[in-house]
């Protein structure tokens, strides 16, 4: 008996976690993110699990959309909360899944009146070994499970708006650029026309709200040109905020933003939207949710059944000298006042409520995947109208340039053509901006994108690796 406390102080010692105290500095992550890099070691090893062989070349001599968006997975915080948070939800069937604890109680009595007795303490000890009915173990598991289950979706989801993220970021980035080229370009013929309407106009040749209004066009094209590099600027640094790093670690990083106009008959197959409506990770994390509220729900029946408590006890010394007792107890809770239908209720109600969420989000879904559907359509169809009128405009300017090369036109006619051909191209350009958005629209609608990414995020939310930082 001597030795069993001993025994006890080793176990409880032995079996116990220790703290151990992490501490955050801001100092800290603040320098850890400025340091954040495309050219970081961890980030090529990254890669180089996702694409299955080393880079050809490290740093990457040209950063495309999947490559920013494998960066993006690698660096941006938002994922890594979604990875904690689906960490902590593992975690949670660890305890769902624990076993109570049996307790011990010593009541020490001190009695001189027992007859004979040699010694007037008295030394009780009782357990308590409490015993799980109705399976409530399997069913907390069950439902832990599940939860596990939603915040594995919650993470992919949180992977596909990444995406959709540095996907918009990077065509800004590209619309704006090529937007502000051909504003140069209608700066420069305007400042031309203005030119030659100046040199009219001290020759007496015009009238000076002629040449007023020519500037008044100049001064207009000139903020456009500064709006569209603002906004390019703009696009930039919601590219690196869509990456997870500073606006600084872009510099000399070259990007490769090749939209393509072509999209995968797949994407608009009727079979496409079913699996849509069935399969995206939002839908199946609504699905998990419902499951974890039928498995809570099947829990809070099981609690209508009282847990079965043994207590054995022994009694040293009790009644006459020397005596030694013995007896064992059982203590069942009588379901009489409460038979737990406050929350069963409530988890019927819940139940409800998951399958409303459940339904309310599948018509959301197929109401996206309807516009993006119409809205791809609509802009195939204006990038059609467009090209014949890019065309027509096109010709003209040819026509114009050989007529001036003749001397059968001035060159302030060709000016005036070229920005006529100018504004034509910015309305095309303004419909290629609009099909990419369709198509951005229907990939995030049915998350399914063009390339190989799907492969990746059912990696990444598969092996639940922890993204090495700086």
């Amino acid at each position: 008996m001597k030795i069993w406390p001993l025994v006890c102080g080793v176990i409880a010692v032995t079996g116990c976690a220790h703290f151990q105290p992490q501490p955050l500095s801001p100092e800290k992550t603040a320098l850890q993110f400025d340091l954040r890099r495309l050219d970081n070691a961890g980030l090529g090893e990254f890669l180089t699990r996702q694409f299955g062989n080393p880079p050809p070349h490290w740093p990457l001599e040209k950063w495309d959309l999947h490559s920013l968006t494998l960066a993006a997975f690698y660096f941006h915080p938002d994922l890594e909360v979604a990875r904690a948070q689906w960490r902590v939800a593992e975690a949670g069937a660890l305890t769902a899944g624990a076993r109570p604890n049996p307790s011990v109680s010593f009541s020490p009595g001190y009695d001189t009146q027992i007859p004979g007795n040699y010694s007037p303490w008295l030394i009780p000890v009782t357990l308590d070994i409490p015993i799980e009915t109705a399976g409530k173990r399997g069913k907390r598991i069950a439902e832990a499970e599940k939860v596990a289950e939603s915040a594995r979706w919650s993470f992919i989801s949180a992977a596909w708006k990444i995406r959709s993220d540095v996907r918009d970021a990077l065509r800004d980035f590209q619309m704006s650029g090529r937007r502000a080229a051909l504003l140069q370009r209608q700066f420069a013929a305007q400042t031309e026309i203005v030119k030659q309407l100046q040199q009219r106009l001290d020759a007496g040749a015009i009238a000076r709200p002629e040449l007023t209004t020519a500037q008044i066009v100049l001064n207009k094209s000139q903020l456009d040109l500064s709006s569209a590099q603002a906004k390019r600027a703009e696009a930039r640094s919601r590219l690196a905020q869509a990456l997870g790093i500073s606006l600084a670690a872009l510099d000399d990083v070259k990007l490769e933003a090749d939209f393509s106009t072509k999209v995968p008959a797949a994407l608009t197959t009727a079979e496409a939207r079913s699996v849509a409506l069935r399969g995206r990770a939002d839908i199946l994390g609504a699905l998990a949710d419902y499951a974890t509220a039928e498995a809570d729900l099947r829990l809070q029946v099981a609690k209508q059944y009282p847990d079965l408590h043994l207590g054995p006890a022994y009694a040293w010394n009790n009644g006459n000298a020397g005596d030694s007792q013995w007896s064992l107890g059982v203590t069942l809770e009588l379901p009489i006042l409460d038979q737990n239908q406050g929350p069963i209720a409530e988890a019927e109600a819940r139940r409800k409520l998951a399958a409303a969420k459940f339904v309310a989000l599948q018509a959301q879904v197929s109401g996206a995947i309807d516009r993006a559907v119409a809205g791809l359509a609509a802009a195939r169809q204006q990038l059609q109208t467009g090209a014949s009128v890019l065309a027509t405009a096109e010709a003209q300017q040819r026509s114009v340039a050989a007529q001036v090369q003749a001397g059968a036109a001035e060159r302030l006619d060709l000016s005036s053509a070229e920005i006529e051909l100018n504004t034509v191209r910015l309305a095309q350009l303004d419909g290629e901006a609009q099909l990419q958005s369709a198509i951005g629209a229907l990939e995030d609608a049915l998350q399914s994108p063009a390339d190989s990414l799907a492969t990746a995020i059912q990696k990444i939310s598969s092996d639940n690796p922890k993204a090495k930082q700086p």
